[in-house]
């Protein structure tokens, strides 16, 4: 619902406040009107016409010129009817017919005209007040400056408030747009971490060890891959893809299926695929479940983990996973016994376009509403804890 929709609603209200309080003063000074079946007629006008604006400028598309010029038209017709239905001296005990009545109409127009609408407005008001008593023979009152002022002040503000308030929203959607197209983004460099970036570092790695002929193979591999890091990094087209890693595929044999789904997943499941001579898994007896687009995100990012145990340990390093089923999250920690990360190692990987923590890890947790908390000492290890709530 915009901003609009309460702004309007407030105008009907408005409109049927004052036409309660017109019906009131018509009441109490009944015995000032020279035709009281004519200032019924013109209040049965004003009630119709205020429960048919209240329908029509509640639909955007009729907040217009013609549907404003109609209302105004209304408001001065039921204005300079006074003079048919009342005597002069009424207008020195109460205001036109549709004195307040009339401001629902100046609040349409400052809001869809703006400031300047409400001044043109309010100017006219003050007009026809002047010529109604000079056409009754009426004596001009401090009432007429009153409504002039008031008019110019709640239409001026409501005018300003309606283009701040504009403003604010094509603002916000702007930013929810960006924050939906960098979500995409980080989605995409992901899966591309997980797959491109990865073969080409594998490429890379096995070309130099090689050496000869394949080592320049191995150095146009290395600068693909710069060169893809930069791209991602600096900004990706919109395009979904599905993250996991190629060498843990070849282990487990395990793709994991595209598209979100709610269908519970038991993690247990999932993670045991993974075990092996050097990967011990521990898990609850009991099933631990997720909704599966949720325990698929979970899983790619144990499997990046994972994955950087690979490539940043000795061959052969013992890792444990271990999961945890804390009735309001699940958690799953990546524990390896490796050399550990050292200090501002991760920030470094993040400016050079690395994005396995990032992206991979951090990215996917966050998408989530879950955390991964690093926790590594030099000499000693590493550790991941990542966490997801159930709700």
């Amino acid at each position: 619902m915009g901003f609009d929709v309460p702004l309007w609603r407030a105008f009907a209200l408005f409109r049927a406040v004052a036409l309660a309080y017109s019906l009131l003063l018509t009441v109490q000074h009944h015995e000032y009107l020279s035709r009281p079946w004519a200032a019924w007629t013109v209040l049965t006008v004003m009630s119709a016409w205020t429960v048919a604006t209240t329908y029509g400028y509640a639909r955007p598309e009729n907040r217009t010129w013609r549907l404003l010029t109609a209302d105004l038209v209304v408001s001065f017709g039921c204005l300079f009817a006074t003079a048919w239905a009342a005597t002069p001296f009424y207008l020195t005990q109460a205001p036109p017919l549709s004195g307040y009545w009339f401001a629902g109409a100046a609040l349409a127009a400052s809001a869809i005209l703006g400031r300047r609408g409400a001044v043109l407005v309010a100017v006219l008001y003050g007009v026809a007040d002047l010529a109604l008593r000079a056409i009754m023979d009426a004596a001009v009152t401090a009432a007429t400056a009153r409504g002039v002022v008031l008019l110019l002040l709640s239409g001026s503000a409501v005018g300003y408030m309606v283009r701040v308030a504009e403003q604010a929203e094509e603002r916000f959607a702007r930013a929810v747009a960006l924050e939906a197209r960098i979500r995409e983004r980080e989605q995409l460099a992901r899966s591309i971490h997980d797959s491109v970036l990865q073969v080409l570092a594998l490429v890379r790695r096995r070309a130099a060890e090689a050496g000869g002929e394949a080592a320049e193979l191995g150095r146009m591999a290395g600068d693909q891959e710069v060169r893809l890091r930069a791209l991602i990094t600096d900004g990706l087209p919109d395009r979904d893809g599905t993250p996991l890693r190629p060498s843990t595929v070849e282990k487990v044999g395990h793709t994991p299926t595209s598209g979100p789904s709610t269908s519970p997943v038991d993690l247990r499941e999932l993670l045991r695929r993974v075990e092996s001579v050097h990967v011990s898994v521990s898990a609850p007896a009991t099933p631990v479940t997720l909704p599966g687009h949720a325990a698929q995100e979970l899983f790619a990012a144990v499997l990046a983990a994972l994955d950087n145990v690979d490539r940043h340990c000795p061959k052969g390093t013992r890792v444990w996973v271990l999961l945890e089923d804390e009735n309001e999250a699940v958690t799953v920690s990546v524990r390896d016994e490796g050399p550990g990360i050292p200090d501002g190692r991760l920030a470094q990987a993040r400016a050079d376009g690395r994005l396995g923590v990032e992206q991979s890890i951090r990215g996917r947790l966050r998408d989530l509403g879950g955390s991964a908390e690093y926790v590594s000492v030099p000499g000693q290890g590493t550790e991941v804890e990542m966490r997801v709530p159930r709700n």
